[in-house]
């Protein structure tokens, strides 16, 4: 048999080769989701603990600012988590480009991090009832969140 030179590739080449495989993909948001689940649901329950326990620092009614932050730092990071979960089981039916794929994932990671984390930041220190200044984290990770869902929501519903 003739060795191949690079001329006469065996196989055809792929202009998606630094692209993950689904598979990886599948993993690495299976694992991603999880793990905020644990992480968010854990946080949940230290709220109910501090609200059980009657922690002036989470129940006063000057830290109100404080209470929503928090628990919207764990609703969105909880639901955020199953979405995660929700991508890992849609990528079979995803009719999307490599890149775009590639992207969709990362896009959607950064969002399950900077979503939360910046209602959570936000409650830390706040300010005459307003959130600290990592409450402009929200925003545009919100944003982001609406272009991932939506590139996601086409990508299944091509034919």
């Amino acid at each position: 048999m003739p060795a191949s030179t690079p001329d006469a590739p065996d196989a055809p080449e792929r202009d998606d080769a630094a692209a993950p495989a689904p598979d990886d993909l599948v993993r690495r948001h299976l694992a991603f989701g999880w793990w905020s689940l644990a992480v968010f649901t854990t946080l949940g329950l230290v709220l109910e603990a501090a609200h059980g326990l009657k922690l002036g620092w989470y129940l006063d009614v000057t830290n109100a600012t404080r209470r929503l932050s928090f628990t919207l730092a764990h609703a969105h990071g909880t639901l955020l988590g199953l979405v995660n979960l929700a991508f890992a089981s849609s990528l079979g039916r995803m009719k999307l480009s490599a890149v775009a794929l590639a992207r969709t994932s990362f896009g959607l990671r950064a969002v399950t991090i900077l979503l939360p984390l910046g209602f959570l930041l936000g409650g830390i220190a706040f300010y005459a009832g307003d959130p600290g200044f990592a409450i402009a984290l929200v925003p545009p990770s919100g944003l982001l969140l609406v272009v991932v869902l939506v590139v996601i929501a086409r990508s299944v519903s091509r034919r």
